[in-house]
């Protein structure tokens, strides 16, 4: 079948009389090209390289026979040119909507046409309402010529193979939903045959404790006797103390389930006899047994955590969602919204701010051609090109178009009408951007903010030689150091992007209010009856400034002085101010169990800032300065070579990785666990060596001459890029990490030690110098966005953002995209200001 409108031109090629002619002889140019994907190829079918086109756009999608990448209608002919590569395949779903007979039910479905599987459903598209018919053919250029599939009987057979294997290829970035493992689970062996005993125990609906120890996260209840008991590392990654499992191994009572993931449509339930998680398909009546009623609980956190304290975070996702207004929606530039990949809005709303800044629109959309047509081969692969595709997404209004009129009429009338939020999908770019990070690179919730700067890091390093629009967040803090004894100072500066304001709970406007919930609180948890309602505590802008400004401890501080430990304090103040100051909330501590949990608290940030009091004033006169010595070198007693945990090891190699490749990751990876170290495997799979046996650098041997290092030392290797990636995600300069991680033979813990040890030299610290004399004098902002997390953790939740777009708030909420009501301001997280004088 031929389109009409944009494929007139291909559509006249398919009907002219070379289409009669032979295919095996039209091909056999060709033939060369076409090549036959292998296992460890992607086949890019449902996302073109440059923009958001799919199949389901009105040109359909290109893939190239020979590299597989897949191109819209309008960046095929580029690919050509550049390549010369001829022949691919153009792909295109035409959807349908669902006729329906007079009594309203649907007509009876034809058969569905498709040729080509495994492509993302369109959402936007009901499955009941719409139906599929896929098309496939090939398409050589430059002439056009069509070749309509199947046809096997004329085609030669290394392309019909070919063909076949690029039409049941899987997409290369399929949809990992949040509870995509639930289709892995297998029902456990002792679900129908479980014997409970009848103990009269009763679960209350709060107020949980281990049995043996004082834990109240992580906690599962045994599914036979009633116990409950603290978990230890299981599959939904928390943590805690392993009664659990020890009572298992006393007891042999083999399911339980977690107790804060009970729902009306479930619970996670793991059977410590088949060492995984499990599905019960009596659970309802398991847990009615100690007086549950499933259909009583209720889910939060957007569908994926529950806990005691049901009603704060559901307010906390009321308010931050301004849940029950009726927000309009906005279409057009600027407007587009960002499908959730799976615990994806920690990217989507830091690239929404990103993209709303005018530096970061000039550097990638503003320069767009020019980089596409100076792209590599590879284009998938190139951040500059991501970031022009990303950025042309969300500023073009192409994937953000309002509803047409006579839709709008037809839903009305049929009094089912919804908004309809078109968005994009940014797969290919979340895959660039997290490759080879442990923690981005997996489906897991991560902090916004050790994302913020990871991306901060990625543009720095693909900006060489051209515009760095990061530039703009970039400032020069200076550290006071005093030693408490001598009264002498040392003066140093780092480069930063963000100021970390702590939020003091103690300063709290209303902390009799909190006083007296934590007495009600504690009384109905050893009373066993439902908690009252909390309180967020009320923690003034100003009190955060103050804290930010108070002199902070100094731990482990040698003093040059003295040449001895000291108590030491620390300042910090302003050098430098960027063009865009980016505030975060420190509200995240961790818990006894290492979780990080966050702070309910509300902040009233300002939508004005000033801060000129805190500009660094440099050595004052009276003041004297610590000479500037090193403490003495430590030699440690044990010279050996580091550890490998052998057990982190072996669970990899159970797995089926080669136990060299297995070695390697774990030793790479600090010894940070078997997750940590299935990233690594996963990101360098690919590699030449992956498999080669582990070359630990030699360490000095306590007997040796000093000069045997010149042979030994490992210090001239480069880092491994991933353990660099973790220490610039926590703010550290590049070349610093780098020198630290050197210095510490790729030692992860112990570089980071080496980081606080030794600040930067002179000759590091030379471009800083530049900065702070060419520093403009305003220090006046306005705030234009924030981010906002629902939630107890980091590891958990829900981002959005809003952002101040032509004098009114905006709400981004994934792919929803509407104008704010109700902009809550004090529950924020990260805070985006722009320098006055630079508006």
């Amino acid at each position: 079948r031929t389109r009409r409108g944009g494929l007139d031109k291909i559509g006249a090629g398919s009907r002219n009389a070379k289409m009669a002619t032979d295919l095996g002889e039209l091909l056999v140019p060709y033939m060369p090209t076409i090549r036959v994907p292998r296992s460890g190829d992607r086949v890019y079918k449902s996302e073109c390289a440059f923009s958001y086109d799919s199949p389901e756009s009105e040109g359909g999608m290109y893939v190239c026979m020979n590299t597989f990448l897949g191109f819209g209608r309008e960046h095929v002919e580029r690919h050509y040119r550049k390549t010369g590569q001829s022949v691919y395949m153009h792909l295109k779903r035409h959807v349908k909507e669902v006729r329906r007979c007079a009594a309203g039910g649907a007509m009876p479905r034809r058969r569905n046409g498709k040729v080509f599987l495994d492509l993302e459903l369109n959402r936007d598209f009901n499955g009941d309402d719409y139906e599929y018919e896929d098309e496939a053919k090939l398409v050589i250029f430059p002439d056009h010529y069509e070749i309509p599939l199947p046809n096997i009987e004329e085609l030669p057979a290394l392309v019909t193979i070919a063909c076949d294997a690029v039409l049941n290829a899987g997409s290369a970035y399929k949809k990992q939903e949040a509870d995509s493992w639930e289709d892995e689970l297998q029902v456990s062996k002792h679900a129908r045959s479980l014997r409970q005993h009848d103990s009269g125990v009763r679960i209350p609906p709060s107020g949980w404790k281990c049995a043996k120890c004082e834990m109240r996260e992580n906690l599962w209840l045994n599914l036979m006797d009633g116990t409950v008991l603290c978990g230890k590392w299981f599959f939904d990654g928390s943590g805690g103390n392993g009664h659990a499992l020890e009572h298992y191994r006393e007891t042999n009572f083999p399911l339980a389930v977690k107790l804060d993931t009970i729902t009306p449509d479930g619970a996670d339930v793991y059977s410590f006899d088949e060492e995984e998680a499990v599905l019960d398909p009596y659970i309802a009546e398991h847990l009615s047994h100690f007086g549950i009623d499933m259909l009583k609980m209720h889910r939060t956190e957007n569908g994926n955590h529950t806990d005691n304290h049901v009603q704060t975070r559901a307010s906390e996702w009321e308010v931050i969602q301004e849940s029950g207004l009726k927000l309009k929606a906005v279409y057009g530039s600027g407007f587009t919204g960002i499908r959730n990949l799976g615990n994806s809005c920690y990217l989507s709303t830091t690239m929404q701010v990103v993209f709303s800044i005018a530096e970061f629109q000039r550097a990638y959309v503003g320069n767009l051609q020019r980089i596409f047509d100076y792209s590599p081969l590879d284009p998938t692969q190139d951040f500059s090109t991501q970031m022009a595709k990303l950025g042309h997404g969300l500023l073009s209004g192409l994937y953000s178009k309002p509803p047409i009129k006579s839709e709008l009429i037809e839903q009305v009338m049929k009094e089912e009408y919804k908004q309809q939020h078109k968005a994009i999908s940014p797969r290919m770019f979340k895959a660039l951007v997290s490759k080879g990070h442990p923690e981005f690179s997996s489906n897991r919730q991560q902090d916004v903010q050790e994302f913020f700067l990871h991306f901060i890091n990625m543009v720095e390093r693909n900006s060489t030689g051209s515009e760095n629009p990061s530039d703009v967040f970039r400032f020069i803090i200076e550290e006071r150091i005093q030693c408490c004894q001598s009264q002498k100072v040392r003066y140093s500066q780092r480069v930063d992007y963000l100021m970390q304001l702590p939020v003091p709970v103690e300063a709290a406007t209303n902390r009799e209010e909190m006083i007296a919930y934590e007495i009600k609180r504690k009384d109905a948890e050893e009373n066993m009856r439902a908690p009252p309602e909390p309180v967020r505590a009320h923690v003034p802008f100003t009190a955060c400034l103050q804290a930010f400004a108070e002199p902070e401890n100094v731990p482990e501080f040698w003093s040059p002085a003295l040449q001895a430990k000291s108590a030491g304090v620390k300042t910090s103040r302003f050098a430098s101010f960027p063009d865009y100051m980016v505030l975060q909330l420190k509200k995240f501590t961790f818990g006894l169990d290492w979780v990080p949990k966050k702070l309910d608290v509300s902040v009233d940030v300002p939508d004005f800032l000033d801060l000129n009091r805190f500009r660094s004033i440099g050595l004052q006169a009276g003041e004297e300065e610590l000479p500037d010595l090193m403490p003495p070198i430590v030699i440690p007693e044990d010279t050996r070579a580091p550890e490998i945990d052998e057990s982190s090891v072996m669970q990899l190699a159970e797995m089926g990785f080669p136990l060299e490749a297995c070695r390697k990751a774990v030793y790479y990876t600090g010894n940070m666990g078997a997750e940590m170290a299935f990233n690594w495997i996963i990101a360098h799979m690919e590699e030449p060596d992956f498999a080669e046996p582990l070359a630990i650098p030699a360490y000095m041997e306590p007997d040796l001459p000093s000069s045997s290092l010149a042979t030994a030392s490992p210090l001239d290797n480069q880092p491994p890029e991933e353990s660099v990636a973790i220490l610039t995600s926590m703010g550290f300069p590049r070349h610093h990490s780098i020198r630290a991680l050197k210095a510490m033979n790729n030692n992860l813990e112990r570089a980071l030690d080496w980081i606080f040890t030794h600040p930067e030299s002179e000759e590091e610290s030379a471009g800083i110098s530049d900065m702070i004399d060419s520093e403009p004098k305003d220090t006046r902002y306005e705030l234009f966005a924030f981010i906002s997390h629902m939630g107890t953790s980091t590891m958990s939740g829900h981002y959005v953002c809003h952002i101040k777009k032509e004098g009114r708030w905006v709400i981004y909420n994934d792919h929803k995209v509407c104008l704010s009501e109700r902009p809550p301001k004090d529950l924020g997280y990260m805070y985006f200001y722009r320098r006055l004088s630079s508006c």
